[in-house]
Order: C-alpha cells, then structure tokens, then sequence
C-alpha cells in the first residue's frame, strides 16, 4: 500500500483510509459487531493505516468498535475522531452544535476511553460552531496536544477564512470534507488555500454514498433508517438525471479494466498527492475493490477527458437536506 503526508505535517497514513461511520450507522441498521471487526482488521492486513470515526456516529458504538478492531495494531495505524455536536443525554440524539473548549476536552476523554487508546491522533472540528470563535476551538486542541492526548488537529467541512484564522493558531493536519466526480466545489476555493497552507485534504463520501459505484438506480429503495432518504440528490428522480456521471466512469473503467468506483478514487488520487480519500464499506469484497484503485494510472489525458466529460453533466439535487446544508463551508 501507498503512504501519502497529509499537508506539511508529520502524519503519514496509507493512501486510502477507511471510513468506518456505515458500520453503525448512517446507511441503515448497524452491521453486525464481529463481522464489522473482522472488515476493520482485514483493512490494516491490507495495508490501509487510517481509520475515521466519530463520537456521533452511533452515537458512541462506532467508536467502541474501532477502538476493539485496532487494540491489537493500535501502534501501526492513525486514527481520526471528531468533536462538535451536542448530544441530547437522554437520547443520544444529536442536538445542535458545542465547541465550546470545555466540552472540546469532555469529548476527547470520553473518546480516548471509547477508542482504548492514550492518543487520538488527528481530533477533527466536525462542524463549525457559529457560536464559538474558531480561535477558541484551535486552542483548546494546542492545549489537548500540549498535553499528549491528540497529535493532529483537524477541521471539518470548514470554510477557507476559518482555515485560515484556525490555522494561525494551531497548525491545522487535515481538512475532511465531501469532495468527488459528483461534488467539485472544493476546487473553487478549498484546495487551493489547503495547498498554499500545507494542509492535507481528506475527501469523505468520495464514491458519492455509493452512486458512483454504479450499484445504485433510480429504482434502489433504501432501508428506513438510511440517511440518503432525505438526501435530495438521492431522490429517484436525481438519481435518474444523476446516472450519466455513473455512466462516464464505466466507459473509463472499461478502458482501464477496472471498476467505476476505482475509477473515482483513482481521479481523486490523481489531483494532489495529499488527498487520502476515505471510503466506507462493510464487506471485504468492496475493500479489495476499492484499494485496487491505488493501483490505476490515469495519465494527463485521461484527467482531461474525465474533467471535460464530467464538467458537461449537470449533478441533480442538492447533496444535504435544507437543515443540514446550512451546517457546512462556514
């Protein structure tokens, strides 16, 4: 497996991480706990060293999860958690947003224990808190670091004059955000201002929650707990309008002898050399899949061609509800 560095910074992770949030929630029900270890543990075998998570994801269970799957390699791998919602104590649910700096350090106790480590090595913002100046967040993570118990602080979803005012204060690792064939908007911005700074991108939802696989038609019905229910780029209607992206990266897969999905990771791969894309999967089958996309030389023209071809389509629906859209490029 590839290493990749994300950004100017010391944290060297395998060129494709593991996103680990569909394991218990998200894309419905939790995926039964055994079977989704042994996915984990079959991802470091395979060389994968970068493993994401998060305190909401369950909430809590993905964390537990991770942490049992990577105590026996806890050494060879980095993994990423994230800070920022408030959960309703009752419930679980979430809340709205809390950055504040004490519940900052509540969240990174409550996480090393979950995740049964001593050191979280990239803590994420998981969204910006409107409430909280970023300048606050950043220092309560120097502190977190200072301290031992973080390596890397990271953002997520975060608009480029937040980068810039985290950023002055405690050098930001990473930045996740969605980023694929079927959502180019950080090319506007993001990226540049990530190169400039040094930051490494981590491109999240990067086979677009699964339509770029070429496994998902306007007729796939989603289980009632699935989140891309009230996504509107997943309404049946979108998905239609949606499929000529599906149907671009099959020509070039078959050229290149591979998968659509390797052809979408592969293009992501291709733009810098410090994007770590993260898919998520809960089957071995689909991990093999999608490592092979490390593999895949698309070569100048091929870059052009997808580019070209993929600036023509028009992406249908927005890829957040109303509600959630306004948490996102603040």
């Amino acid at each position: 497996m590839q290493k990749r560095k994300l950004g100017k910074s010391n944290l060297e992770v395998s060129a494709l991480g593991l996103g680990c949030m569909g394991m218990s929630f998200g894309y419905g029900p939790a995926g039964d706990k055994q079977e989704m270890i042994s996915v984990i543990r079959a991802a470091v075998e395979r060389g994968v060293t970068f493993f994401d998570t998060a305190e909401v994801y369950g909430p809590f269970t993905n964390e537990e999860l991770v942490g049992e799957a990577l105590s026996p390699f806890r050494k060879q791998v980095a993994i990423a958690t994230k800070f920022g919602f408030k959960l309703d104590p009752n419930t679980g649910k979430q809340a709205g947003l809390d950055s504040r700096p004490e519940h900052i350090k509540e969240v990174a106790e409550g996480s090393l224990k979950r995740l049964n480590t001593d050191v979280i090595d990239l803590f994420y913002q998981h969204r910006v808190d409107p409430n909280v100046p970023i300048e606050e967040v950043a220092g309560a993570v120097k502190e977190l670091i200072q301290q031992g118990k973080v390596k890397h602080f990271g953002l997520s979803e975060a608009g480029v004059q937040t980068i810039r005012r985290a950023h002055a204060v405690q050098p930001v690792t990473a930045l996740q955000s969605e980023y694929s064939l079927w959502f180019r908007e950080p090319e506007a911005e993001v990226i540049p201002t990530l190169q400039e700074l040094g930051i490494g991108f981590v491109p999240f939802s990067p086979l677009g929650k699964g339509f770029l696989t070429g496994k998902i038609t306007e007729e796939t019905k989603f289980d009632s707990t699935d989140f891309r229910n009230i996504v509107p780029r997943f309404t049946p209607e979108a998905r239609k309008a949606n499929q000529a992206v599906v149907d671009l990266l099959g020509e070039i897969a078959q050229q290149k002898k591979a998968t659509p999905a390797q052809i979408a990771l592969a293009w992501l791969l291709a733009q810098k050399p410090w994007v770590v894309p993260i898919p998520g999967t809960t089957k071995v089958s689909r991990l093999e899949e999608n490592l092979g996309a490390v593999n895949i030389r698309l070569t100048a023209d091929d870059l052009r061609e997808i580019g070209s071809a993929a600036s023509k389509i028009k992406v249908e629906g927005a890829r957040y509800p109303e509600h959630l859209q306004k948490m996102v490029g603040r």
